[in-house]
Parts: C-alpha cells; sequence; structure tokens
C-alpha cells in the first residue's frame, strides 16, 4: 500500500507540474506556429524529425534500461549514471555532426535548412545529460523533476515571447528547442548531488554489461523513430514545407495530453519492474491495471479530438491552418496504439525479451515507409495520417498476435480491455479516499 501511494503521489507530481508545462507551451506553441506560418513552422519540424532520428543513438537504448538498472543494483547507482550521461555526450557530438551532415547533402541548395537543422541540433548535447532524470524516477521521486521542467519551461516560454514580440527570424526558434533541456539536466545534476546522490564514476566494464542489455532497444527505437517522423521527411520531399505544417499542427494537437500518458507509464515502471521480482500475479495485475488506464483515457481523448477537430484547430492555429482539422481527426486515433507499446517495452524489459524488439520495430518501419510511399501521392497530408494509424495498430497489436513470444502481452493487453478493471480501480480509489478523510 505504502508503494503505491509512493506511485500515486509520484504519477501525481509529474502530470500537476506537466498540466501547467504543457499549457504554457501550447499557448507559447500556437503564436509562434501562427507567426511563423505553415511553411517556417514545417521546416522547424522537419529539423525536429531529423534530430529525432539521431535521438536513439544518443541515448545508447538506456532510456529503456536505467531505471530497472538503479533499482537492481542501488549500490553502484553513481557509476551507473556517470558512466550513462558520459557516453551518451560522447555519441551527442558524433550524432550532431551527422545530423548537419544529412541535411547538407539531402538539401544542398537549402542554406535556411541547413542552418535550421545545425541549430536544432544542439539540443542533442542536453538530452545526452538529462539522462540524470531516470535516478530520480527509479527513487520516486519525480517532484523534484516535474518542479525543474516547470521552471525550464517558464525561462523557454519568456525566450519565446521574446522572439515573437521582437520578431526573431526562424533561426532563434530553433535554437529555442535546446533552451529547457539544458536548464533541466544541469540543474538536476545539481539537485542530485544535494540529496546525497553518489560520486559520479565512469566505469567501460559497467559500460559493456548496460549496453548488452540496451542494444536491443537502440534498433528497436530507430525503427520507432522512423515510423514516427518519417511521414514529415516523406511529405518534405513529395510536397512541402507547407505540407509538413499542416501535419504537424494536427500531430501536435493529438499529442497535447501525451505527458499524462507518458507521466502513468513513467511511475508504473519502477512498480512493475519490482513486483516481477516478488509475485507474478502482482506483477500482471499491475500490468493489467496500467493498460486498462491507458486505453480508456487515449480513446476517450481520440474520441473527443475528433468531433470537435475543427473547432480545435480553428481556436488554436487559426485559418491558415484549417486544413489541418481533417488530418486531427484521422491521426489522433493511432496515439491510443503508440501508448501500448510503449507499455508493452516495459513488459519486454520485465520478461528479458529485448532480443524480439528490433523484429517488431523494423517490420513497423518498412510498413510506415512503404505506406507512406504509396498512400502520399494518393491522398497528400491525410495519406501520411492514415499511414501512421495503419503502423501504430499493425505494430502495437498485430504484431503481437503473429508472435508466439510475446504474445502473452496481448493477454495482458486485452485483459486491461475489461471496462470492469477500471470502474473497479476508480471505485476502490473513492473509498481509500474517504477512509482517509474519515481517519483524519
Amino acid at each position: 500500500m505504502q508503494r503505491q501511494n509512493s506511485v500515486t503521489k509520484n504519477a501525481a507530481w509529474i502530470i500537476s507540474c506537466k498540466i501547467v508545462q504543457s499549457l504554457l507551451g501550447l499557448v507559447v506553441g500556437v503564436l509562434s506556429a501562427r507567426y511563423l506560418g505553415p511553411s517556417n513552422y514545417g521546416l522547424i519540424n522537419y529539423a525536429a524529425s531529423i534530430v529525432a532520428f539521431m535521438l536513439p543513438l544518443v541515448q545508447l537504448g538506456f532510456r529503456s534500461t536505467l531505471v530497472r538498472e538503479i533499482i537492481e543494483n542501488p549500490e553502484r547507482e553513481g557509476e551507473i549514471i556517470g558512466t550513462s550521461l558520459f557516453f551518451n555526450f560522447l555519441s551527442s557530438i558524433a550524432c550532431t555532426v551527422a545530423v548537419v551532415g544529412f541535411a547538407y547533402v539531402v538539401n544542398p541548395n537549402e542554406k535556411t535548412t541547413i542552418i535550421v537543422c545545425a541549430l536544432y541540433s544542439i539540443s542533442l548535447f542536453a538530452q545526452a545529460l538529462e539522462m540524470i532524470q531516470y535516478w530520480f524516477q527509479a527513487k520516486l521521486i519525480s517532484k523534484y523533476t516535474s518542479l525543474t521542467g516547470l521552471a525550464a519551461y517558464v525561462v523557454t516560454t519568456g525566450y519565446k515571447i521574446y522572439l515573437l514580440a521582437t520578431q526573431k527570424s526562424v533561426y532563434w526558434f530553433a535554437v529555442s528547442g535546446a533552451l529547457d533541456v539544458f536548464i533541466i539536466a544541469i540543474v538536476l545534476i545539481i539537485i542530485y548531488h544535494k540529496l546525497g546522490g553518489q560520486r559520479l564514476t565512469i566505469s567501460f566494464a559497467r559500460f559493456k554489461k548496460m549496453f548488452s542489455k540496451s542494444r536491443y532497444f537502440i534498433v528497436s527505437s530507430l525503427m520507432v523513430t522512423i515510423f514516427a517522423q518519417t511521414d514529415k521527411i516523406m511529405l518534405k520531399a513529395m510536397m512541402s514545407e507547407e505540407a509538413v505544417g499542416i501535419y504537424s499542427a494536427a500531430v501536435t494537437c493529438a499529442g497535447i495530453t501525451s505527458f499524462v500518458f507518458a507521466s502513468i507509464i513513467d511511475s508504473f515502471r519502477p512498480v512493475v519492474f519490482e513486483r516481477k521480482k516478488a509475485s507474478q500475479k502482482a506483477y500482471e495485475e499491475s500490468m493489467v491495471l496500467c493498460y486498462s488506464i491507458i486505453t480508456f483515457l487515449s480513446l476517450a481523448q481520440s474520441a473527443g479530438f475528433t468531433l470537435f477537430s475543427k473547432l480545435i484547430i480553428r481556436i488554436l492555429y487559426g485559418a491558415q491552418y484549417a486544413a489541418s482539422a481533417r488530418v486531427l481527426s484521422l491521426v489522433v486515433w493511432y496515439t491510443t496504439f503508440s501508448y501500448l507499446g510503449s507499455i508493452r517495452s516495459m513488459w519486454i524489459l520485465a520478461e528479458d525479451k529485448q532480443k524480439y524488439l528490433w523484429i517488431i520495430n523494423l517490420s513497423g518501419a518498412i510498413t510506415n515507409v512503404v505506406l507512406n510511399s504509396v498512400l502520399i501521392p494518393l491522398m497528400g497530408v491525410m495519406g501520411a495520417a492514415l499511414a501512421s494509424l495503419l503502423t501504430q495498430f499493425f505494430t502495437n497489436v498485430v504484431i503481437g498476435f503473429i508472435m508466439k513470444p510475446i504474445r502473452p502481452n496481448n493477454t495482458l493487453m486485452l485483459r486491461g480491455c475489461n471496462p470492469r478493471l477500471l470502474l473497479n480501480c476508480i471505485k476502490q480509489f473513492i473509498i481509500n479516499k474517504k477512509r482517509g478523510k474519515e481517519n483524519v
């Protein structure tokens, strides 16, 4: 019960701060999109997509394994975190060079595109340092990361408002992508030491051991990135920057509440790993409950966004993005399947079945590229939206039935689709709240 309360408090801190952060980001992001227009807004998102391809290489798969490493080896947490930060930073240097090189080769006569991609790639250095956050996550003290993230976002919001007020060029907006992440990384490292975290050390032996587990997640994450970002890159190549802007506006709206789902999953992760060691039944119950909460919340969100897509786009982005409404009504449904995939990744790690990840995500990547190649010429931006939806469904649901080693996860997922489970959970939560008030 105490551990469950910690999970609830941890999730509450994350979600509460993220709500404020999301609102700030939404307001400033919408104002920026209106100011930049579909073309420049599309250029920023094009650069973001290229940088996103490098992120799995920067993180070296540690994003999916650090929490478990820290929980299983608490006496070595300083060595684990220090080693992760060092090698992630080295990787970020190589990846930044790769981003600039790719932009130059693919867009040789587009000086603005190359510069924007170079400036946006600075965020890779910050992403490498931000890996410290997983120590706080493992300790279920995410209030520090949440408050730090909120403070950093306030600073970044102020910076973007300054850019809008002074009507700066698209180059300045490209740099803003790294500002908040840098602030978060530096502050969290300071807090880590203030809380008595172990001295950060670097161990090549530890890296080798960690990498042997995390390497599967590199290919997996790369494949996920392919079917998450290929649509924007192909839209620019096959249509225009404006098409990328229209599509990106819809995708941004669809992901407005993604922090809620990510926070819930992140809060379940340490509990799932601990229960796996203690009790198979308790472990499976945690997985099913996570699936249930995520499934029904995301489906409710998708239905709402579909019904009010025109109103949402008109209020947020204005008439110049009117074409995004139809895209939003379709693309928002892929979010449910995307979140199911995040939960499955947690199950795969708990079951030590990482070796199957590359098969799953390679299948998804190939499916996405093929679908985009066929559907974009036929349906334009709507083709990219349909390709994303079909890819997520195939990768995170269908493949689970095809591949025998991961079918048990689909069983847990189907159990989570029973609405009675979620209703019982809500009922129990209300009862516990009433009991708490009575005891007070």
